[in-house]
C-alpha cells in the first residue's frame, strides 16, 4: 500500500530553517510528481509546494516563494522541503502527497509538525 512518511520538523525561531524529508513508497514514485501540503492550527489543508516527476519543474505557494525550495531524490524515493527564513505562520503539521498542487491528504500520512516561535 501507498506510504508516505514524513520526517524533519521541529520547534526553531523566526529566521531559522529546517529541511523536511518524505519517503514513498508503495506506488510508482517516478510516475508522480509530489507536492507538500500544510495545515496551521484551526485552518484548512494548503498547498505550499510541487515538482515535476523528473525534479526540474516546481512550483511555489506566494507565501513561500524565495523561501522554501523542493527537491526530490529518485533513486531514493523521497522529497524533500528545505525552509529558510521561516516565519510564525509557517507553524502548520506539514505532510507530502502524490501530485501537482495537491491541498490534501489523500494517502493519510502523519505529517511532521513545524513550530516557528516570534
Amino acid at each position: 500500500q501507498v506510504q508516505l512518511v514524513e520526517s524533519g520538523g521541529g520547534s526553531v525561531q523566526s529566521g531559522g530553517s529546517l529541511r523536511l524529508s518524505c519517503a514513498a513508497s508503495g506506488f510508482m514514485f517516478l510516475q508522480y510528481d509530489m507536492s507538500w501540503v500544510r495545515q496551521a492550527p484551526g485552518k484548512d489543508l494548503e498547498w505550499v509546494s510541487s515538482i515535476d516527476t523528473h525534479g526540474t519543474d516546481t512550483y511555489y505557494a506566494d507565501s513561500v516563494k524565495g523561501r522554501f525550495t523542493i527537491s526530490r531524490d529518485n533513486a531514493k524515493n523521497e522529497i524533500y522541503l528545505q525552509m529558510n527564513n521561516l516565519k510564525f505562520e509557517d507553524t502548520a503539521l506539514y505532510f507530502c502527497a502524490r501530485g501537482r498542487f495537491t491541498s490534501a491528504n489523500p494517502d493519510g500520512s502523519q505529517g511532521t509538525q513545524v513550530i516557528v516561535s516570534s
